[in-house]
């Protein structure tokens, strides 16, 4: 048997750790990586980014790198998903938190951008003719074609579902989001909830849906 020096054997472990390390490197940002992390995120969005009503998973698909990057931001800095009366966000955190290396928010975000575009059908009765109206203070983010401002962090409305637009309404109007200082953008789109009755919310829905 062939017996190391004492040196020898203090530096084997970090020998052993380092062969570790270089076999396992952390894996570039890109759509491979994007595709193998989208596979925790179809059980519930669906494989094309579909979403599921059923279970208040929104459609994603094409939505901008830069919007899907946010969100999930903002669910790892604790100003989504945070809230006791928003169970849909408090289930999406655990699972932003999950992507713990720099290059998984991006690479995920990637992925999503480059499915097929949905626009999903409306499931809603507001009177798009009175919501018109309130749209007007809207414009100014969102674009009067409703397809949002990446400089004001404001999302294209018009490729969500209009279901999942009533919910945020709703979180921003009683503090579920935009109440927290971190969120500086939902903190605008808190003050302009604040002015909408929900039957005005649904109002404002039914316009966006004619906007596609």
């Amino acid at each position: 048997m062939v017996r190391l020096p004492t040196a020898g054997k203090a530096l084997l472990p970090l020998a052993v750790f380092g062969m570790a390390a270089c076999s396992n490197p952390t894996p570039q940002a890109g759509m491979e990586l994007g595709a193998e992390l989208f596979e925790t995120c179809a059980p519930c969005h669906g494989d094309a980014g579909q979403g599921n009503v059923d279970i208040a998973a929104p459609a994603i698909a094409g939505l901008p790198q830069w919007y899907v990057e946010d969100q999930l931001r903002g669910f790892q800095n604790e100003y989504r998903g945070d809230h006791a009366s928003d169970l849909p966000g408090l289930r999406m955190r655990p699972m932003a938190v999950s992507l713990t290396r720099d290059v998984d928010v991006p690479s995920v975000s990637q992925y999503v951008a480059s499915l097929d575009p949905l626009y999903p059908e409306s499931t809603l009765h507001g009177n798009a003719g009175a919501g018109a109206a309130s749209y007007a203070v809207c414009v100014a983010c969102h674009g009067e074609d409703g397809l949002g401002n990446p400089d004001l962090h404001a999302p294209p409305i018009v490729m969500l579902d209009d279901w999942y637009l009533l919910n945020q309404l709703r979180n921003f109007k009683s503090g579920a989001r935009g109440a927290r200082p971190a969120d500086t953008w939902g903190q605008t789109m808190r003050v302009n909830s604040l002015a909408l009755s929900d039957e005005a919310m649904q109002d404002v829905i039914a316009y966006v849906q004619t906007l596609r």
